[in-house]
């Protein structure tokens, strides 16, 4: 019992933190207040000796319960939109090769970094994929992991106020929340898709199967409005513990060494997202807001998530970044080979 309990320390504290966290920013009245609150407090405490962790299948269920929320705000009308995106996904493309060019410049001309490192920790998502190409001898990995967790802190906090200067009335109202039953049911099938998906190497499975499964039992209709908002707050306050959990591998020196670059890649990256998104509001007439949660260069779980948490087309914005990862598994591998600025 003793040994038990000991294991799972890290994990309570860590979800209590994050909880607290959440419960404190919803109060505030923050934009996307769970997902800030939790990863920002956990990230706090990941810096000091207190010993943190999330499980990977809670994680993986409050994917779900996200991707099943989004889902749920996909009706029939807007799949006859995808057609209409071509535009948006190829000024997406763009985007990205800015990013990775830009980013990887100003590492190397600005804080001497070798080619691969640059261009890793430029990667403006899939960092996992990032992580395990350096850990096969391309770039510094300790650099790469450090570099890549602040983009993904930094942007979770900066995006949502952000998105709401841009387009505070863009905000659309909540729907009336589904049934427990359809949600055990959508929750457990999304969950078994999702751990094979993963193990066949497919990004933020379970993210996709429950985004997938909802939106063809919306579309049927089967099932009726999104997870209930406690679910979904619940879930956030997870994401965001795990994210800021994943601090606790890094020293705080190191952090602190790293910062500057830091700062810099993560406005260059949101100076050249955002440049894009106005591109591309002027020629969709879309809402600027939802342009850039898009085009943002975070993880897809935490953007799709904050897309959610502020009411922007689900459809729109998951299969940009969703897109965004398939783009930068074919952009990655032509930079490291080609990139020499």
């Amino acid at each position: 019992m003793p040994l038990l309990l000991s294991k799972l320390k890290p994990h309570v504290v860590a979800l209590t933190l994050g909880g607290g966290g959440g419960v404190l920013a919803l109060g505030l009245g923050l934009p996307a207040a769970a997902l800030i609150g939790s990863t920002l407090t956990v990230a706090v405490a990941a810096v000091t000796p207190i010993s943190l962790a999330v499980h990977q299948r809670l994680r993986d269920l409050a994917f779900c319960v996200i991707g099943i929320s989004l889902g749920a705000g996909v009706e029939a009308e807007a799949l006859s939109q995808i057609g209409a995106w071509s535009v948006s996904l190829t000024m997406l493309l763009v985007c990205l090769w800015t990013t990775l060019m830009t980013g990887a410049l100003l590492l190397k001309r600005l804080f001497g970094m070798d080619s691969d490192t640059a261009i890793l920790a430029t990667s403006p998502g899939t960092m996992s994929n990032a992580i395990a190409l350096a850990l096969e001898g391309r770039g510094d990995a300790t650099t790469i992991l450090i570099l890549q967790m602040f983009r993904l802190l930094v942007l979770v906090s900066v995006v949502p106020p952000v998105a709401m200067l841009l387009d505070a009335d863009g905000i659309f109202l909540p729907m009336a929340s589904m049934g427990l039953l359809p949600l055990a049911l959508l929750v457990s099938t999304a969950l078994s898709l999702g751990l094979w998906g993963s193990r066949m190497g497919i990004p933020a499975a379970c993210l996709l199967f429950g985004m997938l499964l909802s939106t063809g039992a919306h579309v049927a209709g089967l099932a009726q409005g999104p997870a209930p908002v406690w679910a979904v707050n619940a879930s956030f306050i997870i994401t965001g513990a795990a994210l800021g959990a994943r601090l606790t591998s890094i020293k705080l020196s190191k952090l602190m060494q790293l910062s500057g670059a830091g700062l810099l890649l993560v406005g260059s990256a949101v100076v050249v997202s955002l440049c894009f998104a106005g591109i591309t509001h002027v020629f969709t007439g879309l809402p600027l807001a939802q342009i850039w949660i898009a085009f943002a260069p975070g993880g897809v779980e935490a953007m799709a998530a904050i897309g959610l948490a502020l009411g922007y087309d689900p459809a729109y914005v998951a299969i940009h970044h969703f897109a965004r990862i398939l783009l930068l598994v074919i952009l990655i591998p032509i930079c490291l080979r080609r990139f020499d600025p």
